[in-house]
């Protein structure tokens, strides 16, 4: 395999035959040693996390093509913290698509003056740019139209996919007692027939969970919904 791109919590390797390999790393998001999904560079290490975060993408990513939802998943290696995987072409330099249930984060430190902390949003789904330096600001489908990032079909698809995914993994969380309130999804086009797909993961490390009111950090929702504890 040959390393393509090191990133903040995966590295990706090219593969013979034409399809690509992400490696899980223990780093995960943050500032200041406190881990935040939303967070643009690496807050602290956590052992365990890549396989933890692997093991969780491993289990949403099956469910989901089994409800016929197209991603770039073709099999995982939890040992070695690798996940198998189609190639795709990304959107623009990279979006990220939040699907919100509840004011938390970013959005309600952005919306504080018209909403409060944890009110309930009804999977209200938005668009950011991953522009590290200018802290992935939100993008309307208007723009994302006149950059030619997406057309307003593809952004429609992407939108619908977006609920529909983040109503799946809440519900499935659900069974266990936790509530989702925001998760981050990427998609990309495949190269043959360029449908839209469900590219990157699906981890304790996109997502913020709750339980009894208390927030769930990475490796223990991999434990909670894998029944591990």
């Amino acid at each position: 395999m040959e390393l393509v791109y090191s990133g903040k919590t995966k590295d990706v390797y090219a593969c013979n035959d034409g399809n690509y390999v992400l490696k899980f790393k223990d780093d995960v998001t943050g500032t200041d040693g406190i881990f935040d999904p939303g967070a643009n560079t690496v807050g602290l290490t956590i052992e365990g996390a890549g396989t933890a975060g692997l093991a969780l993408t491993k289990y949403f990513f099956e469910l989901l093509s089994g409800k016929g939802i197209p991603t770039h998943y073709i099999a995982a290696d939890i040992e070695k913290a690798e996940m198998k995987v189609k190639p795709a072409i990304p959107f623009g330099h990279g979006l990220e698509v939040i699907c919100r249930f509840r004011a938390v984060g970013s959005f309600f430190r952005r919306y504080k003056s018209y909403v409060k902390e944890g009110q309930a949003l009804d999977g209200f789904v938005e668009i950011t740019i991953k522009d590290d330096e200018s802290g992935d600001p939100p993008i309307s489908k208007e723009a994302l139209e006149i950059f030619g990032v997406l057309t307003v079909a593809e952004y429609d698809i992407i939108t619908k996919l977006t609920k529909r995914i983040s109503e799946i993994v809440r519900d499935e969380l659900a069974k266990k007692g936790i509530e989702l309130y925001d998760i981050k999804l990427e998609f990309g086009k495949t190269r043959d027939s360029g449908e839209i797909m469900l590219i990157d993961e699906i981890s304790g490390g996109n997502m913020r969970a709750f339980k009894d009111g208390k927030f769930i950090q990475p490796l223990e929702l991999t434990e909670l919904v894998l029944n591990r504890s």
